[in-house]
């Protein structure tokens, strides 16, 4: 299958399944939940992923925005039309789903104030510059002449919610995990499609912190928590805030929480946004470019 329709089921897949891990963590979210509004609306979600699954439908009215996150291998190289195929496929994906049609029509001032109103197509929805990392070669020494490609639908309302600041650390972890939980404390309830997955990164600069943070999404997983995500979960689960706020022992299906290098100084940058009852929203699949026809 060519690369553009690789990316345009990609987008479909993101936005109509949950993730194995994301399935999982629902069921064992139910299986612990004492409050019985709770439970209900914890049965609806999973109901919903099902018919979502099943009938490839959006599952969530807010579709997002695209967002590509690629993994390049070390032996793998890159058509020219690579990121045109990719933005295709984008478009297309959009137009199939059907995602909302959200893009602003005009320029930089009229679109900041929608002076023009919105395009009736959901494919005129362009994602962002793409994100480039190294396909790691410690986990992947087979697959080097390959690409990873993620794509992410991401919502509105964890980006409302959403912040990137900086933090004076004090040589202490424990300031860091401190701010964490203060501003989901603060947010959560805002939030109000619990429960949530919290996706931070820590960097030296705020595209760092917001690159890391978006690979945490991507690159996480439920069901391999690390301390300190397992310690920030349990601390939001503690707030009683519960599925759409109605209260419970499940506030937090587990945290992603992705560490990058850091700076000698006494600040660290801290990406945080609390992704709600359908996110991240993620697919992921190989690619292996093919130059003048061949692998």
């Amino acid at each position: 299958m060519d690369l553009t329709n690789l990316v345009k089921n990609a987008v479909i897949k993101a936005s109509t399944s949950f993730r194995e891990d994301q399935f999982k963590a629902y069921q064992k979210a139910l299986a612990i939940e004492t409050n019985p509004l709770a439970s209900w609306i914890l049965e609806l979600l999973i109901e919903n992923a099902a018919i979502a699954d099943e009938k490839k439908t959006p599952l969530c009215d807010d579709t997002g925005i695209p967002h590509v996150i690629l993994e390049i291998g070390e032996d793998s190289v890159l058509s020219a039309d690579f990121i045109a195929e990719i933005k295709e496929g984008i478009k297309i994906g959009l137009q199939e789903l059907p995602g909302r049609p959200m893009a602003v029509r005009g320029n930089g001032l009229e679109r900041i104030e929608q002076k023009k109103g919105l395009y009736n197509e959901p494919g005129k929805l362009l994602p962002p510059s793409f994100l480039i990392d190294q396909l790691d070669p410690g986990k992947n020494p087979y697959n080097q002449d390959k690409i990873r490609i993620h794509i992410l639908m991401l919502g509105g309302g964890p980006e409302i919610r959403a912040q990137t600041h900086s933090v004076f650390h004090k040589r202490d972890y424990n300031e860091i995990l401190k701010e964490i939980e203060k501003f989901m404390l603060l947010e959560l309830p805002k939030l109000g499609c619990t429960p949530c997955i919290p996706a931070i990164g820590v960097g030296r600069t705020h595209f760092e912190a917001s690159s890391l943070m978006l690979k945490a999404m991507a690159y996480g997983n439920l069901e391999i928590q690390s301390k300190l995500e397992r310690d920030l979960t349990k601390t939001i689960n503690n707030y009683q805030i519960g599925a759409l706020n109605l209260g419970g022992s499940v506030t937090a299906l587990g945290s992603f929480i992705n560490i990058g290098p850091q700076r000698a100084s006494g600040v660290r940058i801290l990406s945080m946004r609390p992704c709600c009852c359908v996110e991240p929203r993620v697919s992921s699949f190989d690619y292996k470019p093919m130059i003048n026809g061949l692998e």
